[in-house]
């Protein structure tokens, strides 16, 4: 009966990557995926035909536990709710913070510092935008700012999309080295695994090979050679406004402010980014952005029409593809070594590491499999597995493959989805075109890490 929730998830994750072909929004298969894998997981754990894991490693049967194991299912899908939801509000605040900036016409201020109009300068003043705002406010965060800006200073789509796709790799690769700059480094910096100081010192120059490397290749295709499109009456339109500074600063400050909020009250980022929002919001309701502003243009300007503009299938795709992941991870798959019942997540990292006995191929391996399946779930099995010290090489590398890999398929990270919702990507397209550029980084750097890990320092 297990294999009908993995072919569940199976056909869901096809119906995905050909949404083109399908005509499909990749929402509706996401969405009736998780649906049906819980629902399923719902009927077999109340028939006894299989068993529910919590994230305490406390499998549950229904037959033998009673009230307390249906305690045990509905705690477990709470927690995948809650942990998806966290991720939401993240978002949803996020990009009602750049919608607000982008009404008050916040970005017009950074398009005029990007003075340029050659394809090959403009690359490298995006990708390296993304590494730097990636460390600082999250990859997720970096590629939604620089999506929009790229949409002010590029109005040929098919030109945009490959800038929008090399700021995913960059963003990725930013992100990999920063405590705060990906939901897995955060993740592995909050259980002690790793040091904020330790993560810099030993992944910075991989990610920074990793974001070079594609972006050196990126510069000889055809799609960076020329000068830009402009288009002459959007400068006219768009001029900036009275707030348009103000709003920047103050929105990107207020992102910038979620994890010092976090490192002081030891809160989720979401409850920061609450407060951001907040902020932003009550700045927006009472400044003035033009010389003669009255009570009948407030509405251009608010945060309602902000919220508004948000991609919701963006958000609801999120719910979908995070809770379809949760449903995989609760359902009792095998037995690890010491005996113990596992989740099919847990059970397939079991399986790598009992196939492959060389960690750092596993390590590499889980890179790669974060472009396919979510790396949030498949780092926290990982640290369920294994028990090294604090810095050690193996969670730097975790940290790394985990944090770059998933810029190998435009699913495979947040960033990706993100810069996907917002552009309207194709998965295709994206395999053909980036793919490959993304593969490259990412083993060019995986190569420098082991070799400054493993030949130069000679740390095990």
């Amino acid at each position: 009966m297990e294999s009908i929730i993995i072919l569940i998830f199976i056909i869901g994750y096809l119906s995905i990557t050909l949404e083109h072909p399908l005509k499909l929004d990749k929402t509706v298969p996401a969405l009736i995926m998780a649906a049906l894998i819980w629902a399923v997981l719902a009927v077999g754990f109340h028939a006894g035909w299989f068993d529910v894991i919590d994230t305490h490693e406390r499998a549950f049967n229904f037959l033998s536990g009673g009230e307390a194991a249906e305690e045990g299912f509905e705690n477990t899908l709470l927690h995948h709710l809650g942990k998806t939801a966290e991720i939401l509000i993240f978002l949803i605040g996020a990009m009602t913070i750049v919608e607000i900036i982008d009404l008050h016409r916040g970005f017009e201020i950074l398009k005029g510092a990007v003075r340029t109009k050659s394809k090959k300068k403009l690359l490298w003043i995006i990708g390296i935008l993304a590494f730097i705002l990636s460390a600082i406010i999250d990859n997720l965060t970096a590629t939604i700012v620089l999506v929009t800006l790229l949409r002010k200073l590029i109005t040929v789509r098919e030109e945009r999309l490959w800038y929008a796709a090399m700021v995913v790799i960059a963003a990725n690769a930013g992100g990999a080295w920063s405590p705060i700059g990906d939901v897995t480094t955060t993740m592995l910096w909050i259980a002690d695994n790793v040091t904020a100081a330790g993560l810099i010192e030993y992944v910075v120059i991989p990610s920074i090979v990793c974001f070079v490397i594609p972006f050196i290749i990126a510069t000889y295709l055809p799609a960076f050679r020329g000068e830009i499109e402009v288009d002459t009456t959007e400068d006219v339109v768009a001029e900036r406004l009275l707030s348009s500074k103000t709003m920047l600063f103050l929105g990107l400050g207020m992102i910038v402010s979620v994890p010092i909020f976090k490192t002081v009250t030891h809160l989720p980022p979401y409850i920061g980014m609450m407060l951001a929002l907040g902020v932003v919001w009550l700045v927006s309701e009472y400044i003035h952005p033009e010389e003669d502003f009255s009570k009948e243009r407030r509405h251009l300007y608010s945060a309602h029409k902000a919220l508004s503009r948000i991609e919701i299938s963006s958000i609801l795709f999120f719910l979908g593809i995070l809770m379809a992941v949760g449903g995989l991870e609760s359902l009792v798959f095998g037995v690890a070594e010491n005996g113990d019942p596992v989740g099919t997540l847990r059970y397939l990292a079991e399986v790598l590491q009992e196939a492959i006995p060389n960690q750092d191929v596993v390590v590499i391996l889980l890179g790669v499999l974060s472009a396919i399946i979510d790396n949030v779930p498949l780092v926290a099995a990982s640290m369920g597995m294994y028990d090294s010290p604090t810095d050690s090489v193996l969670w730097h590398f975790i940290a790394y493959s985990a944090g770059t890999g998933g810029s190998m398929l435009i699913i495979g990270s947040a960033a990706g989805v993100a810069a996907m919702g917002m552009e309207r990507i194709d998965f295709i397209w994206y395999l053909k075109k980036i793919t490959w550029l993304a593969f490259i980084g990412f083993i060019a750097g995986a190569g420098v890490f082991l070799l400054i890990e493993r030949v130069i320092f000679q740390h095990t």
